[in-house]
């Protein structure tokens, strides 16, 4: 079956919504008005609820009819929430962050919220960071699965947002890559190397904050008192958690190249610096012999040669040969 997913809905609700029903792991109605979410609970359908930048008096519409706890829906409408699961009596809260990496390797997070119980999915989104038409495509993608119910859809959207996770840390290891190839290159670019590295560094961090909680989260949904994953769906709820960690160690060996990235920079400084002062102090040292022969020539006392014209060809010859003769020197031994 396939139509429009979003409706308005009523009774006080003015947000937009999505709708979906299962049953017996066929999907029966979708697009439908919030308003019928209790009529196709009632016929032993399993509802899935999508609600965009809610607030408390669109989530009134289904806090009667779910018996949601009052600080979880406080928690849905608050801002900057940290990715958690709280087990109230008759549902779970769950609350995660989809990341968004943009070209400049800004990293955003956008909050998604979840009330799970044994019948019903309702996410909450603070914006429309998460498409809901990719959410859908999981699910369809995976039919074979609906009979978990809540199980099934709960899974899509724990994969949606972690393999949003794994592909952000993957695009910042490129940028890395591209940091690693301004690091070496023949022409210094330090300014732009440590702007990139400071922007990398803080979207690593920020992702941290949402990688790292969601280990908590996805192995607390394993456990088999919640009664939340069935037998069906534990090896996919295993291999999410799988991903999760390898987002995490992911992430913190970024964090650790970062910081190798700037000590090998200051490293890399200091040796040009290095090469241009003994460069430096090499050709004053050529200048050392020319000076100590001119002045030495300079004298108003009477040298051999003095007012001659051959003392001046005598003085030439040192001059050249003592100043030739340092010049080979040192690039004899590479400090030129």
């Amino acid at each position: 079956m396939t139509g429009d997913l979003t409706c308005l809905a009523v009774n006080g609700t003015k947000c937009r919504a999505h709708t979906r029903a299962y049953r017996n792991g066929e999907l029966v109605a979708e697009g439908f008005d919030v308003a019928l979410v209790s009529d196709h609970l009632d016929d032993g359908c399993v509802v899935w609820l999508d609600l965009e930048k809610p607030t408390v008096d669109d989530l009134r519409v289904i806090t009667e009819e779910l018996s949601l706890h009052p600080l979880a829906v406080e928690d849905a409408v608050a801002e900057h929430q940290r990715p958690k699961l709280d087990s109230y009596e008759n549902h779970l809260f769950l609350s995660a962050q989809v990341a968004r990496l943009d070209d400049d390797a800004v990293l955003t997070l956008h909050e998604v919220d979840a009330f799970i119980t044994d019948r019903a999915l309702v996410t909450v989104r603070k914006s429309d960071s998460i498409g809901v038409e990719h959410l859908v495509e999981r699910w369809d993608a995976a039919r074979k699965h609906a009979g978990s119910g809540v199980a099934f859809l709960l899974h899509g959207l724990l994969d949606l947002i972690v393999d949003g996770h794994f592909t952000t840390v993957q695009d910042l290891d490129e940028q890395l890559d591209s940091l690693e190839d301004v690091l070496f290159d023949e022409q210094p670019r330090s300014r732009e190397l440590q702007r990139r590295s400071f922007e990398v560094r803080k979207s690593l961090v920020l992702l941290r904050r949402a990688v790292l909680p969601m280990r908590e989260v996805v192995n607390s949904l394993l456990r088999r008192d919640l009664g939340v994953v069935d037998e069906q769906m534990q090896p996919y709820y295993q291999d999410v958690y799988d991903h999760v960690l390898r987002a995490s160690e992911w992430t913190e060996s970024l964090r650790d190249l970062v910081s190798t990235i700037l000590e090998t920079n200051l490293t890399l400084q200091g040796n040009r610096l290095n090469e241009v002062m003994r460069t430096l102090t090499s050709w004053a040292a050529l200048l050392a012999v020319t000076t100590a022969v001119t002045g030495f020539y300079g004298q108003n006392v009477p040298y051999p040669g003095f007012q001659k014209q051959w003392g001046f060809y005598m003085s030439m010859t040192i001059l050249l040969g003592g100043t030739g003769g340092l010049y080979l020197f040192l690039k004899k031994r590479g400090w030129m």
